[in-house]
């Protein structure tokens, strides 16, 4: 077949242009080649308020030309409805289109089958586009997907042929059980519920009929007709952010093994939703049982030489002696804040990389603002600001590198020091010198985080690879920046919608039973894209993506409550 000249992305590009009211540029994959699988998205298609048919069109599982082609005139016909709201994959393997080897994708792979994929998020050498679809295509929750092929027997194949419209369009019954329709169809996929399906085969020449048929029987049944996915995600959307970090605060923080920020966070979490929910001595005794052994240790509870990860694994202790009037507490925090103290020449405080990595900055600014809200001893925030702004990771576009040498704009590295700017502008004083050149990084970059932010409300595990997966802690992280700005004044109403987008995301991705979805796994500085590209996303329970989720939880009902 050979390579081909198409140029999907010019295709994209015209449709979108042609329709900017109706549609938003994505991707919903990155290849194992590194080529993003584009996709375009109704505007409507992840708001709950949507009262049209969303439905997903799919297209090109075959990397073939004809089926690509008949995907792109499938959407002008379909999108001349009204009442779809019509999303957009016109060609699911990019790379063998490019390539001309479809169905293969040039990695060994076939992403028309295999589905549901198992293992290998998002990593799999061979078949990443089949982990990216299907967790894509899940979390949008479309009604209904419709797949066109081209082909000369015309016909309707249906996941539910002698039900609904299946059957008014005398459908067959679709095959063979491990494509991406079949499976969706059945179970709960990616931890949701199922999402039925068509595929139309046709030509170019034969289209219109069967879609005018498609369009007039859609045209019979009520506005709208959600899936069975869609409605799990308007269950999950339907709980407050209080009701969220209840769920959060069952399952985490009840251990400081090992000692660590993921457990310190989560320790804090709890004490928050206490305030909020009034519980706060039940809460804090509950606590003090828990961590009374590791106050009774010979060597501390922290060692020793520690990182800034382990240090900040004490950031409740303020909140825990305020809640218990013991001072041991904050005595704790305060002989941890002095490890800070050790500076030499133009490097980092000592328990800090010296390369400036951006995690430092949350893990520093977490424990040096308390430590100055408890003693007003203005060292600790001298110490704070000159290690933030000696940084200079902050690149043109706004965002940050992960470390000086480490030139990657990876997710939850930039949200670390979103939240590390956000931690410090907590403390730091108003009349500060350092304050207003701090603030203005600080939103300098959070605007360039909102860039990022996906139609889904979500960012990527790497921020400048489109397609990449939707990433949990990043997302939670910048929403808690920014709601915790706006709630304490220092952010303005251009960014109210930010957070809310960003609780939209997060909140879809827990479930009604506290299970997470695609937090990226603990990741120091990599090698290259790939590498990032290729960090475990954990499914289910996660001690650092339960942490962070809870801390955004608590900080939006705050927000609400203002």
């Amino acid at each position: 077949m050979g390579v081909s000249n198409f140029d999907l992305e010019a295709a994209i590009a015209s449709l979108a242009e042609r329709e900017p009211a109706r549609w938003q540029r994505d991707a919903c994959g990155i290849t194992r080649m590194e080529t993003p699988i584009p996709a375009l998205v109704d505007r409507e298609a992840h708001s709950p308020e949507c009262s049209r048919h969303r439905i997903l069109l799919i297209g090109g599982f075959s990397g073939e030309q004809l089926d690509v082609d008949l995907a792109l005139s499938a959407a002008t016909l379909l999108g001349a409805s009204p009442d779809i709201a019509l999303s957009l994959i016109p060609c699911a393997n990019p790379d063998g289109l490019r390539l001309g080897v479809g169905p293969d994708n040039g990695s060994g792979g076939n992403p028309s089958l295999g589905y549901p994929p198992d293992g290998g998020f998002y990593d799999d050498e061979r078949d990443p586009e089949s982990r990216y679809l299907w967790r894509w295509v899940g979390f949008l929750a479309p009604d209904l997907v419709i797949e066109v092929c081209h082909g000369a027997a015309e016909g309707w194949e249906s996941t539910e042929s002698t039900t609904g419209i299946g059957l008014a369009l005398s459908a067959g019954v679709l095959g063979p059980s491990d494509s991406m329709l079949a499976a969706l169809a059945t179970g709960a996929p990616s931890g949701l519920a199922p999402i039925p399906g068509l595929r139309l085969t046709a030509t170019d020449d034969s289209l219109e009929g069967p879609i005018a048929a498609f369009v007039a029987e859609l045209a019979k049944r009520p506005l709208p007709s959600p899936s069975p996915a869609r409605k799990e995600l308007d269950a999950r959307r339907s709980r407050s952010p209080l009701d969220v970090a209840e769920l959060m605060a069952s399952q985490y923080g009840y251990s400081l093994d090992p000692v660590v920020y993921t457990q310190g966070v989560a320790i804090s979490g709890r004490l928050r939703v206490a305030e909020l929910t009034g519980s706060v001595e039940n809460t804090s005794a509950d606590v003090v049982a828990a961590m009374e052994p590791l106050l009774q240790a010979q060597d501390g509870i922290v060692a020793d030489g520690a990182g800034g990860s382990a240090l900040a694994g004490l950031v409740w202790c303020d909140e825990l002696s305020r809640a218990t009037g013991d001072a041991r507490y904050s005595d704790g925090l305060i002989a941890t804040a002095d490890r800070f103290r050790d500076v030499s020449g133009d490097l980092p405080p000592a328990p800090c990389d010296p390369d400036y990595r951006t995690e430092d900055m949350f893990f520093a600014a977490a424990i040096l603002g308390r430590a100055f809200a408890l003693t007003n001893d203005m060292a600790y925030i001298d110490i704070l600001t000159k290690f933030l702004l000696d940084a200079k990771v902050q690149q043109s576009n706004g965002l940050f590198w992960h470390a000086r040498s480490v030139p990657y704009f990876w997710g939850r590295g930039n949200t670390f020091a979103a939240l590390g700017f956000t931690e410090a502008l907590t403390y730091v004083p108003e009349d500060h010198p350092d304050r207003a050149e701090l603030l203005a990084i600080h939103v300098r970059h959070l605007d360039a985080l909102a860039a990022c932010q996906r139609p889904s409300g979500m960012l990527m595990e790497v921020l400048d690879a489109p397609g990449s997966y939707q990433e949990h802690t990043a997302t939670g992280m910048f929403g808690y920046a920014v709601a915790r700005g706006l709630r304490l004044g220092w952010l303005d109403d251009r960014h109210r919608p930010l957070p809310d987008l960003a609780w939209r995301g997060v909140s879809e991705r827990i479930s009604l039973d506290g299970g997470l979805v695609d937090g990226c796994t603990s990741t120091g500085p990599q090698p290259d894209l790939r590498a990032y590209l290729d960090r475990k996303a954990e499914f289910g329970r996660d001690d650092r993506t339960g942490a962070l989720a809870l801390w955004f939880a608590v900080e939006m009902e705050r927000l609400l409550r203002a």
